[in-house]
């Protein structure tokens, strides 16, 4: 309760107990004038309303565009594989691998010249998705020649990173045999720890620049808010996200001693200092309510029903089609293209589980912002802005399939809910 609350409250008290001393009043006391109930639904449709058809339009066809391209991606990783399996190119590639004398070293090489040939397979639909579409909608900020420098960063560290795990889970395959699995999802597992706890320190720095917020208003309501919810946060980060997109963001990333607290220049430069807060606040519940490590361990074991899938599908496939695509059995390299595109498949039918525990957390971290920063009207404008790249006003069973957070329509109708019931307070 507010100060102001406690004042108002004594004083009441304090009038009342003189009334039962005091002499009737000659005058009845005005009648209370009723204030009008505030109402939650119109309340967010005039949020809804201040979309414009065309920037309806413009966020409904980029979103659904992204429907078709979840499918797309998975057909081409597909055709990728047909393409190493189908025209001989993994038994080449392997045949050229033998000539190196240590298996672990041939197992190193194929994968690292697999995610190479790959990546350059998929260049194409990449270019279109990353760079071409971005454009297309008004996002990107980037020429074509600096967002090619950025995807062979991210190609040099999934060759690096992606080659290491290969290497891992084939020693694994050939110790433990048809429970690999188990042995890999802990690998798998752990090389997500690492890559989280790396990410902050020496993976995102890589593309962006992370400097200390400058010391002003909007950051000392920011280091209020940390402290009052008990986050160590003793600065927060800025990104210089505008060299790459047009969008707002904030994040949480890292773990144990590398967890950090950053939003991007867009969000300072393009919002009000309520909906920074807003936003602040839902990335600062990420933090108290233990996302990140809630996350992990879901993500572990869906990884661990993926891989058994993986095995199962594998093992029947090439007792089928082996001989045709020269590959012998689980531990042989070579069907390391076959291996890839179950996954592209199996990640594709699970889509719906992975946005439905994203989603129900990022729903969480909303009524935590909500709490933690008591800015419901600068949390549903954000909410706004955020749909200049997610559709604002999706079908319940489109939202619960598709959504890896709450459409916008939730959040502002999560907002004034909120407001609903609080108001009057100071």
């Amino acid at each position: 309760m507010s100060a102001l609350l406690k004042f108002l409250l004594v004083f009441l008290l304090l009038a009342a107990a003189g009334a039962a001393h005091a002499q009737p009043s000659a005058m009845a006391p005005a009648p209370a004038t009723a204030q009008p109930a505030f109402d939650v639904e119109a309340a967010t449709q005039a949020y809804l309303s201040t979309l414009t058809p065309a920037q309806k339009a413009s966020s409904d066809a980029y979103f659904e565009g992204g429907y078709w391209l979840l499918l797309i991606d998975v057909l081409y990783a597909v055709g990728v594989a047909a393409v190493f399996l189908g025209l001989g190119l993994s038994r080449r590639l392997r045949a050229w691998t033998e000539r190196l004398p240590r298996r672990f070293l041939r197992t190193l090489a194929y994968a690292a010249a697999y995610l190479l040939l790959a990546w350059l397979l998929s260049f194409p639909l990449a270019v279109y998705e990353g760079y071409f579409r971005e454009h297309q909608y008004g996002l990107s900020n980037q020429r074509f020649g600096q967002w090619l420098s950025e995807d062979l960063t991210s190609l040099a560290l999934n060759v690096v990173f992606g080659s290491l795990l290969i290497l891992a889970l084939y020693a694994a395959i050939r110790r433990a045999g048809s429970r690999w699995w188990v042995w890999g999802t802990g690998i798998v597992g752990a090389f997500l720890v690492i890559g989280i706890f790396l990410g902050p320190v020496f993976i995102r720095p890589l593309f962006n620049k992370y400097t200390p917020l400058p010391a002003s208003p909007v950051r000392a309501a920011i280091l209020r808010m940390a402290r009052a919810n008990g986050v160590p946060a003793d600065n927060v980060y800025l990104v210089d996200a505008s060299r790459q997109s047009k969008r707002i963001s904030a994040n949480v990333s890292g773990i144990g001693s590398t967890i950090r607290v950053s939003l991007n220049d867009n969000l300072l430069r393009r919002s009000t200092p309520q909906e920074v807060q807003a936003v602040m606040g839902h990335e600062l519940g990420h933090y108290v309510l233990n996302h990140i490590q809630k996350m992990l361990v879901f993500f572990i074991v869906l990884i661990g029903l993926g891989l058994w899938a993986l095995d199962w599908a594998f093992t029947r496939l090439v007792a089928r089609y082996g001989p045709r695509w020269g590959v012998a059995d689980r531990a042989d390299v070579g069907g390391l293209p076959l291996a890839v595109a179950l996954l592209a498949v199996l990640s594709f039918l699970a889509t719906p589980v992975f946005n439905t525990i994203i989603r129900t957390q990022e729903q969480e971290a909303d009524m935590f912002g909500l709490n933690a920063a008591r800015q419901p009207d600068g949390f549903a404008t954000i909410a706004m802005k955020l749909s200049e790249y997610r559709k604002i006003d999706p079908a319940p069973l489109e939202e619960a399939l598709f959504f890896d957070h709450p459409s916008g329509h939730t959040r502002v109708h999560t907002a004034m809910r909120w407001k609903a019931e609080h108001l009057g307070e100071k």
